[in-house]
């Protein structure tokens, strides 16, 4: 049952517009065009997009950092507008860009951010949090001192000094090692456990599609999907076949109606669902005259889904990956 003092979504985003101004050498540049978004109370929401697609400005219009040029927003039933602090107080924010205190020592740190909120001493939980994150055994080190990772640990503790409904986290996990990744989305989980709202944005599409209830994909400005993460995956409609071979193939086969590409020893036949079945593949694969070893089925993953909604073909290079070649 739903408590009726609580707002039933954590955020919503309605006709969201944001402009920038020109200047002599460069036009207006457009990045927000009429942005509508509702995170339920209590989700993981995923916010993705490629590079300038508009996630950061509308993050930091939630913030109050940057001005909106049109539209309505509100973060825990507050309008940034008309409650623009009351709105801040419920929202906690962990930056992309790794920010730290260099001379403080991360209880230091959360003393000070716990201060700015007007958070009373007896009501601090800097040492909680500290454990929380496992920095506990670095509370009296210098920030300057501690390793990426933990510098981005820390920003989780000092957005949370205030205990905020909603907590954004921007790439949280980009430049860690994978580790302190799964263990960051462990904590993540555990916060939402707890009931605290979480919008994530990522550029590690396995991130999003493990820890999210629900995903948009903004472009240009605009959400082009915001689906329930499975619903999303489902919306595309090929399948692959993992076929290996009992002999070493010279050359992948021609396989006529369907598209084949090799994959170390074995090779990938894509079908469409609705056109074609699995039994109709194998009897293609065995009439180009190969003799099947063993098969795999793959379902589209987000990496596809997201490829096909923001760029338009699944087979081109997706520009967010660690390992794409962008011209």
């Amino acid at each position: 049952m739903s408590d009726p003092l609580l707002p039933d979504n954590a955020i919503e985003v309605r006709g969201l517009t944001k402009t920038y101004a020109g200047s002599k050498k460069a036009p207006p540049k457009t990045a927000l065009k009429g942005i509508d978004l509702v995170v339920p109370r209590g989700s993981i929401f995923g916010l993705l997009g490629p590079n300038g697609a508009g996630k950061s400005t509308l993050i930091n219009i939630l913030a109050g950092v940057v001005n909106k040029t049109g539209g309505q927003a509100y973060v825990w039933g507050r309008d940034i507008d008309t409650d623009p602090r009351g709105a801040r107080a419920a929202l906690g924010v962990v930056a992309q860009e790794i920010t730290a205190d260099v001379f403080f020592t991360p209880r230091e740190s959360l003393e000070v951010q716990a201060g700015y909120y007007g958070v009373p001493p007896a009501e601090r939980r800097s040492d909680e949090l500290l454990a929380a994150l496992g920095l506990a055994d670095k509370a009296n080190a210098y920030v300057r001192a501690l390793s990426g990772g933990m510098k981005r640990r820390l920003m989780v503790a000092k957005a949370l000094v205030h205990n905020p409904p909603v907590l954004i986290l921007d790439e949280p996990t980009a430049g860690v090692d994978v580790e302190l990744r799964r263990q960051l989305w462990a904590y993540v989980r555990e916060l939402s456990d707890r009931g605290v709202t979480i919008l994530l944005t990522t550029h590690y599409l396995e991130e999003a599609q493990e820890l999210c209830d629900t995903i948009a994909i903004v472009n240009h400005g605009e959400v082009v999907a915001c689906e329930p993460t499975a619903q999303l995956l489902r919306r595309l409609d090929t399948r692959n076949v993992v076929v290996t071979p009992e002999a070493p193939l010279t050359a992948v086969p021609e396989i006529a109606g369907f598209d084949v590409t090799p994959r170390g020893d074995s090779f990938v036949v894509a079908y469409k669902t609705g056109q074609s079945s699995v039994e109709q593949v194998l009897v293609a694969v065995r009439a180009a005259g190969v003799r099947i070893k063993d098969i795999a089925t793959e379902d589209p993953d987000l990496e596809d889904v997201f490829v096909a909604l923001t760029y338009g073909d699944t087979s081109q290079v997706d520009p967010t990956r660690d390992d794409a070649v962008v011209a």
